[in-house]
């Protein structure tokens, strides 16, 4: 079986290296930047790891796979930032702020372009179901996209509606990275199938935690503003869980102006209150629990070795408690 030394080893030689056309600088350096600036690499590894649970060396076009996904992910932050108006990503300036809209926005075009002509790196055999399922999944998180633009408008969104939204945006990437891995590797259909699961799972996890840290987080491990969700009123699951506890209250906090730095500092340190007067902040962590448990219950469902399964759980405990 393939190490966890040897799985760091690849990512490192896969982003250290990765290289884009040339020409036009304007719209290429975009790319690398957005690369450049790093990222915890969530989704490429999983996709080594779930095929080095069925092979001995990297082969079969894995590598392409797993650099698709990350390029697709890092295409689709470029565009969630134009629309987020976010101007931090990773402790850096996003692409939109570093050039401006335009370019980020022509710049993930073709990013995603390029995760597709990377994606046809995989095996022959393997290319059919890989597409298809790397199409269903590009397809979910446009539609994911659209939901949380659309619950902008929205007065009230319900925790169910929030976390189909999440399972499209954020879940189905790192399940397809699961379930990718273990297609190239020509895993059985059952096993594919449960680790699409656990991806899923842990990716419910994985969004809720983010939620919980653009509050709760310190800006300087995050890298991300704290309190950005806040200011922009967004319906996050902190929000969506303090409106079930006390819509008066929150609608209140909402309605509060922001804009002026003193503005801004007001109403995220009186929502943050809230939340912990709610007990709201509990709950995000009792939730995250719950979903990382879902996702080791498909782990053991596979009935691996000892040694496969704990590295399945070991990927399982770097996504949930992290810190940024």
């Amino acid at each position: 079986m393939i190490s966890e030394a040897q799985i760091e080893n690849t990512l490192a030689n896969l982003f250290d290296n990765i290289e884009f056309t040339d020409q036009p600088h304007g719209l290429y350096d975009p790319l690398r930047y957005m690369i450049s600036i790093g990222g915890k690499r969530i989704r490429p590894r999983l996709c080594l790891t779930t095929y080095s649970l069925y092979k001995e060396n990297f082969a079969d076009g894995v590598c392409e796979a797993a650099t698709a996904l990350e390029v697709f992910h890092s295409f689709t932050l470029i565009h969630d930032d134009i629309m987020d108006n976010a101007p931090i990503r990773r402790g850096k300036a996003t692409v939109w702020k570093q050039w401006d809209a335009n370019t980020a926005i022509l710049s993930g075009d073709v990013m995603s372009i390029d995760s597709y002509r990377r994606l046809a790196g995989i095996r022959p055999e393997a290319l059919p179901e890989s597409l298809r399922i790397f199409n269903s999944m590009a397809a979910g998180v446009c539609e994911g996209q659209q939901y949380d633009m659309e619950f902008e408008t929205m007065d009230n969104v319900s925790m169910s509606q929030y976390i189909k939204m999440i399972g499209l945006k954020t879940s189905l990437l790192i399940a397809t990275a699961a379930r990718l891995g273990a297609v190239i590797a020509g895993a059985p259909a059952r096993d594919c199938e449960l680790l699409y699961n656990f991806g899923y799972a842990l990716g419910l996890a994985f969004q809720i935690e983010d939620d919980y840290l653009d509050t709760f987080g310190d800006i300087g491990t995050f890298g991300k503003s704290i309190g950005g969700d806040i200011l922009n009123n967004k319906k996050t699951w902190l929000m969506i869980k303090a409106m079930e506890k006390d819509a008066a209250a929150m609608s209140a906090a909402i309605a509060m102006p922001s804009g002026t730095a003193e503005e801004d500092a007001a109403k995220i340190r009186h929502v943050t209150e809230l939340y912990r007067r709610l007990g709201v902040d509990a709950d995000a962590k009792a939730e995250i629990e719950s979903y990382h448990k879902e996702a080791l219950s498909y782990v053991d469902a596979l009935g691996l070795s000892k040694f496969k399964t704990e590295l399945l759980y070991r990927y399982a405990s770097s996504l949930v408690g992290r810190k940024k």
